[in-house]
C-alpha cells in the first residue's frame, strides 16, 4: 500500500510540472474516491459536484494548479463547467476503470468462448453424424455397385440367351418353311403317282378289254369252224 501511494504521489507531482500545452483534450479523474468540482480555481470556491474516479471530462483551460473543465452530468443531461485541481487529472484510463473494462471484456470473451465451444461441439456432432451417414452411403453405394455388376452380368447372359433364342426361332422358321415346301412337293408327288397309277390301271383295264374282245372273237371263229 505504501509503495502504491509513493507511486501515486510521484505521478501526481510529475503532472504538476507538465506544461499546459501537453494536456490532452480528453482526460479522466485520477484513481481516487471523489474529486470536488468548484466554481473557481481555489479551494474556497463553492463545490458544484463530487466527481467519481474514472469520470471523463474535457479540459478547457488551465491556471496555476487548477484546470477549467467541462463535464457531462448524466442525471441532468447537460454539460457543467467548473474548476478542479490538475493533480487529480490523468490522460490514461484509471486502473479501476481499466479493470472493469477488462472484466467486461473478459466476460464477453467467456461468453463468446462458451458460444464457440457450443458451436464446436455441435460441429463435432454434426461431423460425426455426417461421417456415419457417409459410411452408410458408402456401404449402400458398394451394394449398388455389386447389384449393378450382377445386373450387368445377368443382362449379358440375357442378351446371349436372347441371341440364341432368336437364332433358334430363325432356324425353326427356316425348318418350317422347308418342311412346308417338302410337304407341298410330297403332296404333288403323291398326286402325280396317283394319277400315274390311275392311268396305268385304266390302260391295263383297257388292254385287258381289248385282249378279251380279241380272244372272244377268235373263240367264236373257232367254234364256227368246228360246227361247219
Amino acid at each position: 500500500m505504501k509503495g502504491f501511494l509513493l507511486i501515486l504521489c510521484s505521478v501526481t507531482i510529475g503532472f504538476c510540472f507538465i506544461d499546459e500545452s501537453a494536456w490532452a483534450a480528453r482526460v479522466y479523474i485520477t484513481d481516487s474516491f471523489k474529486v470536488t468540482l468548484r466554481t473557481g480555481p481555489t479551494s474556497q470556491n463553492k463545490i458544484l459536484a463530487l466527481l467519481p474516479s474514472g469520470k471523463r471530462i474535457k479540459v478547457l483551460d488551465s491556471k496555476d494548479n487548477w484546470s477549467h473543465v467541462s463535464v457531462l452530468m448524466e442525471k441532468r443531461g447537460e454539460e457543467m463547467e467548473g474548476w478542479i485541481l490538475s493533480r487529480y487529472l490523468i490522460t490514461r484510463l484509471p486502473w479501476e476503470s481499466q479493470a472493469l473494462s477488462l472484466q467486461k471484456e473478459n466476460a464477453g470473451l467467456k461468453k463468446k468462448l462458451a458460444t464457440t465451444e457450443k458451436e464446436r461441439t455441435e460441429a463435432a456432432n454434426l461431423a460425426e453424424e455426417v461421417s456415419k451417414k457417409l459410411g452408410h452411403n458408402t456401404g449402400a453405394l458398394t451394394q449398388i455397385q455389386k447389384d449393378y455388376e450382377s445386373l450387368k452380368k445377368g443382362s449379358a447372359e440375357y442378351l446371349e440367351l436372347r441371341a440364341t433364342h432368336e437364332a433358334t426361332v430363325s432356324a425353326l422358321k427356316t425348318a418350317q418353311s422347308t418342311l412346308q415346301e417338302l410337304t407341298l412337293e410330297n403332296q404333288e408327288l403323291s398326286s402325280s403317282r396317283r394319277n400315274t397309277w390311275f392311268v396305268t390301271g385304266a390302260m391295263v383295264l383297257l388292254l385287258g378289254l381289248v385282249i378279251g374282245l380279241v380272244l372272244g372273237r377268235r373263240q367264236k371263229k373257232r367254234k364256227t369252224m368246228l360246227y361247219s
